[in-house]
């Protein structure tokens, strides 16, 4: 009797593993995520976007032992920027390298509990600081804007909704705003449509500034959406001397708090910043967030090296300060290395900086 019965219960045993296995969403994730809720991450730049990095270099550029540390140090989430063209070729067929570095990413951060605001950074169509922007002119741009989602979305949907959040679009910019408020309708009703409760990260147009969020138009009842803002202000503090910018040959001594450059002879010059001027300037994404009774989120800020070190964690402490008393999620530009980074590439930390983003 037992050796009848025994193949019985093996092939019931393969045939239950089997319909588990068509059911990724409901088993990808070891972690019950709950809602996706964050307060504190760091964005991961120069590895799956804005980079020329492919091969060996990219894939030890970032590793499961990042991902650990991130944890390790206090952070709760991830923003990951992904290019078009490192995910996709030029035909939209998937560039299987970086999808499976893709994939071993969301393992990762699964592993060590974190949450993932999974962000499509550049599309051929629309870069930020490119004049020519052919998604606000070319339908058959939107068009694969949308398809291009889907296909992402399928590669990751089986992680849980309260573990990844889709942004959507960076810093739209656009010379209308209803341009941006048109395709964003359209996106997240597409969307909708494979995924009704994915938390959505929309922000304003114009870089995601704050002083454009009250031009920015929200799908209405749908409160799985987490509204995001950029914050690289003052400038000639968070950009000091940046080679793509018009302060690559500044001269001048920036200080924060007090007028931002020293002796200062232009009105922007003159501009007196400090923890209340910050605050202030925040307001319009504090108001909608509040009037919509939605999460607010700041996915972008930070300081560039060289800048002053003492007005630079100044500035730091500011804006944890803001964004502790307003209840903002946020995660600074970036974590490793480039300009911006709060480890190198060694993974040294810049202790400070690390203990200012995790409130230690």
């Amino acid at each position: 009797m037992k050796q009848i019965l025994l193949p019985l219960v093996i092939t019931l045993f393969i045939s239950c593993a089997g319909d588990k296995a068509n059911k990724p969403e409901e088993n990808a994730s070891k972690n019950d995520y709950g809602s996706f809720k964050i307060k504190r991450g760091t964005n991961i730049a120069h590895w799956l976007s804005q980079s020329e990095k492919r091969g060996d270099e990219r894939a030890t550029f970032f590793t499961e032992k990042d991902v650990q540390y991130i944890a390790e140090a206090g952070f709760d989430h991830i923003r990951l920027p992904v290019d078009e063209q490192q995910l996709w070729d030029s035909t939209g067929k998937r560039n299987d390298d970086a999808f499976q570095l893709l994939d071993n990413f969301m393992n990762w951060a699964n592993k060590a509990g974190l949450r993932v605001v999974l962000d499509l950074h550049i599309l051929r169509s629309h870069h930020f600081n490119e004049k020519e922007k052919p998604l606000w002119t070319k339908p058959e741009a939107q068009d694969k804007f949308i398809q291009l989602w889907k296909d992402l979305a399928s590669a990751v949907n089986k992680w849980p909704n309260g573990m990844v959040a889709y942004e959507f679009m960076n810093e739209p910019v656009a010379d209308d705003p209803e341009q941006w408020n048109r395709l964003l309708a359209r996106v997240a009703d597409s969307i909708r449509s494979w995924e009704p409760e994915r938390t959505l990260v929309i922000g304003s147009n114009r870089w995601q500034s704050a002083n454009t969020f009250d031009q920015l138009k929200i799908p209405a009842n749908d409160k799985n959406i987490l509204l995001s803002f950029h914050f690289y202000e003052p400038f000639h503090l968070t950009h000091y001397k940046a080679s793509w910018t018009e302060l690559k040959d500044f001269n001048g001594t920036v200080q924060y708090p007090g007028q931002i450059v020293v002796n200062g002879q232009k009105p922007e010059e003159k501009r007196v910043y400090n923890r209340d001027t910050l605050e202030k300037m925040m307001a319009k994404p504090i108001h909608l967030a509040d009037s919509l009774k939605l999460p607010l989120y700041c996915g972008e800020f930070g300081v560039i090296d060289g800048s002053p070190r003492e007005s630079k964690e100044a500035w730091y402490k500011d804006m944890v300060a803001i964004f502790d008393k307003h209840n903002i999620a946020y995660a600074n530009w970036n974590y490793k290395s480039g300009s911006f980074g709060i480890v190198d590439v060694q993974m040294n930390p810049d202790s400070t900086m690390v203990d200012i983003l995790t409130g230690k």
